[in-house]
């Protein structure tokens, strides 16, 4: 792991240059899908360097992502100002010898204090959870607002959380019943329970509210700024349905004590704003289901995770309880 760290490392510092930054040693933040480098700017400012995943995203699905946050920040929303070099490019493409290319770019960086952490309580001193929450989903609508006035230019190109990308043969995040390191009962369970939604999604797609959304909306992805909130991390943006945004937001949220408040909170937010969406809102649950397909999928592809199989266990564990309820 340090000589992966090591190489990023070295090769944030080689794109330095291209925005005329002061010679440092970036300190590396994150290292998932991106490798999230705090940088400084010649006036002292921190930045985000990030490094993204050969392969993930195409050139051009990074320059859309990129193309976006400017849309939404230009809206008047709190996410992060992505920064051209010094000729004016927002993405720059380091060659790799032997290997595929690593796409950087640099975007401004956001203050303010993550909504939580996940597998913890949420942090309450000094906190009204409920007065965020609804702040939280009024800045969503907003979001999804803006998204419905964006010009997209040409050749934008972002994935889809559509029927398809949730629940069809090539999942974006992973085929989630067809996972070996699950047990065979488990396989089959997921397996019947994908052909159930297929044809529950199919019903109601098409009155859907159906647009760009961040798709990742997770606690660490909202940071907290006294009475406002930010959202950052908009790596998986793309198009899918605006309750699969609302069910991210509170999924991870289902344990808390003052839940019901919290959600009521959120919807509440929500609808002030994009008041249409309260006929949608009834099948919110559903999309909590959905949300939590994705992590098996997501896990189900990352056998090299130390926690896997008790990670797994508990995805899927979500999973059965949430259809239960869906049931109901």
């Amino acid at each position: 792991m340090d000589s992966i760290v090591e190489t990023l490392t070295a090769r944030a510092q080689a794109a330095l240059g291209h925005w005329n930054l002061p010679a440092q040693t970036p300190a590396l933040l994150k290292y998932r899908e991106n490798a999230v480098f705090k940088v400084r700017l010649a006036n002292g400012r921190p930045a985000a360097l990030r490094l993204h995943r050969p392969a993930y995203h195409s050139q051009a699905a990074l320059s859309s992502e990129l193309a976006w946050m400017a849309h939404l920040r230009a809206s008047g929303l709190t996410v992060p100002a992505p920064a051209p070099t010094a000729d004016g490019k927002l993405l720059v493409i380091l060659p790799v010898e032997g290997g595929e290319p690593h796409c950087v770019d640099l975007i401004g960086w956001v203050d303010g204090e993550p909504l939580g952490e996940s597998g913890t309580p949420l942090p309450r001193a000094g906190r009204d959870l409920p007065a965020i929450f609804a702040t939280i989903g009024r800045d969503m609508a907003r979001m999804h607002a803006s998204a419905d006035a964006f010009p997209t230019p040409k050749g934008f190109e972002r994935p889809a959380w559509d029927a398809e990308g949730l629940l069809g043969d090539a999942p974006f995040w992973g085929r989630f019943w067809d996972c070996e390191a699950l047990s065979e009962e488990d396989r089959d369970y997921l397996t019947g329970l994908r052909d159930h939604l297929q044809v529950k999604l199919a019903e109601i797609a098409k009155d859907l509210d159906f647009g760009l959304i961040h798709a990742d909306l997770v606690r660490e992805n909202v940071f907290v700024q006294g009475e406002g909130v930010a959202f950052i991390d908009f790596d998986d943006c793309g198009f899918g349905f605006r309750l699969f945004d609302l069910a991210t937001a509170l999924l991870r949220n289902r344990r808390e004590p003052d839940f019901a408040d919290l959600h009521f909170a959120l919807l509440h937010g929500y609808a002030e704003i994009r008041p249409q969406a309260k006929a949608e809102f009834v099948h919110l649950q559903l999309f909590l289901l959905l949300r939590a397909l994705t992590y098996i999928g997501w896990a189900a592809s990352r056998p090299e995770l130390a926690d896997n199989a008790a990670r797994l266990q508990r995805y899927v564990a979500d999973v059965r309880a949430l259809a239960e309820e869906v049931s109901r």
